[in-house]
């Protein structure tokens, strides 16, 4: 029998479209691991969303991965170190695996490189982050014209089928018990609500997109009612891997009517990974340097008024409700992200970096790419990006996306108001228990326009 390969698992967790896995599976007897590296990520890794998806998501493809007569092996530690030993333990010399963009593992697919032969396949995204580029060669720092030139390129190939068998080595090496990793939350256990809604894994995935083809085509005029299921929720199971974006274009691209703009959104995901090749701290700098200089608010009331905006208690209710959904599910509606989004860094002059972190820690879908991108498009401070004095308006937005249903599931101290007025309650109407406003609209436009002036001043 041949020597075994390895399969690095990372955010590609299924076995379908799965390219690393396909080329290993040709050559012989597969030795399919997953290692926890947060010693590598150090302040990047997981938050506890994705923590308690990853659990149930390596428990779906451990379970898929017996059904072809395989198992996943689990180890932590450093990437290259536990690898190694893994190779070392089976006769390995080879480690196969898809492409990752975070600067963390290109840091780690190095030291890997090194210590073993490892080959690179791509199947993250829609075509290989580095690849679009301009005329002269050089990549894009615009969304519009990226999302042109990538949708020239299209389709993708088309997905890979799973293999047939997965040949076993003579000896597996030991794995850890994934108990042991402690992933879920137990004191407290505040995962019930994502219990609820989400089925992590390729399963889960695969429902969610066979839910999502009948409603493609009227997504342009459903995505932004936060009250109706206008999404695909694929989120999470994109960013790990559970489920490939060449897999959700062959299945939804000839839905017809809307569907391009749904397209759209996983073309912005392909250029959020172009961004984060061109700018790998860009959680955490500012594109536009000049915003180091911004006037951001600090010290107790600041931090005050951020608790407040975590927890869903900022007196505007179609803030508090997505505040609220996100803890509670793990995920929010995009339209609200931006809103909240909004808030923070307009209305309450907080740092857009104070949200990522906690968009870091609270979605099931914290994509370092993606997130990063959103909030600096929503700050002004990103190579593409909102003006800074653009500053939504999450009263009139609330009334505009038909949000009071959406309220009332999410903000129950609000859900005997009537329509007309659950969106901006009067003082007299406003429950005793639901909290008022950190401050008026109009103070809060008035107070980010001041500082915008005076950065501008200064810089």
């Amino acid at each position: 029998m041949s020597a075994p390969v390895i399969v690095w698992f990372r955010r590609d967790l299924r076995l379908s479209d799965q390219a690393a896995l396909a080329a290993a599976a040709a050559k012989g007897p597969v030795v399919p691991v997953y290692v926890l590296d947060d010693e590598t990520a150090k302040h990047r890794a997981m938050g506890g969303a994705s923590r308690w998806w990853l659990h149930h998501s390596l428990e779906s493809l451990d379970a898929s991965l017996r059904g072809k007569g395989s198992r996943l092996i689990l180890r932590r530690g450093r990437c290259e170190e536990v690898l190694a030993q893994v190779a070392q333990e089976v006769g390995a010399s080879e480690v196969h695996a898809l492409h990752h963009y975070e600067p963390w593992w290109r840091n780690a697919e190095k030291g890997v490189g090194k210590a073993l032969t490892l080959h690179l396949h791509h199947g993250n995204y829609l075509a290989p982050p580095g690849a679009v580029t301009t005329g002269a060669g050089q990549p894009y720092k615009i969304f519009t014209p990226f999302w042109r030139a990538l949708h020239e390129r299209m389709p993708p190939s088309e997905p890979l089928r799973r293999p047939h068998t997965i040949a076993a080595p003579d000896v597996w090496p030991a794995s850890d018990p994934l108990a042991d990793w402690a992933l879920l939350p137990t004191r407290p256990d505040w995962a019930g609500g994502l219990r609820a809604f989400w089925e992590p894994g390729e399963v889960g995935a695969k429902k969610r997109l066979d839910a999502f083809i009948g409603e493609a085509a009227r997504y342009e005029g459903q995505r932004n009612l936060p009250a109706r299921e206008g999404t695909s929720f694929l989120s999470p199971h994109l960013h790990f891997g559970e489920i490939s974006p060449a897999q959700v274009w062959h299945a939804t691209s000839s839905a017809g009517g809307s569907v391009h703009v749904f397209l759209s959104e996983i073309g912005w995901r392909d250029y959020a990974q172009n961004v984060i090749l061109q700018l790998p701290d860009y959680g955490s700098r500012s594109a536009k340097e000049d915003f180091d200089q911004f006037p951001w608010r600090t010290g107790k009331q600041a931090e005050e008024d951020l608790a407040a905006w975590q927890q869903g208690r900022t007196g505007y209710p179609i803030v508090d409700a997505g505040m609220r959904q996100l803890w509670h599910t793990g995920w929010m509606h995009n339209r609200v992200r931006m809103i909240a989004a909004s808030f923070l860094i307009k209305h309450l002059l907080i740092d857009w970096r104070e949200g990522e972190r906690w968009f870091w820690d609270t979605l099931v879908d914290a994509d370092y790419a993606s997130n990063a991108v959103n909030w600096q498009w929503t700050a002004g401070s990103g190579v593409d990006a909102n003006m800074f004095v653009r500053i939504m308006a999450p009263l009139s937005q609330s009334e505009k996306f038909d949000a009071a249903a959406y309220i009332r599931e999410w903000v129950p101290e609000l859900a005997d108001l009537p329509s007309g007025e659950i969106h901006d309650p009067s003082p007299m109407s406003r429950p005793k228990a639901y909290p008022a406003r950190l401050i008026e609209h109009r103070s809060g436009r008035e107070r980010a326009l001041g500082a915008w002036e005076k950065f501008k001043g200064k810089s």
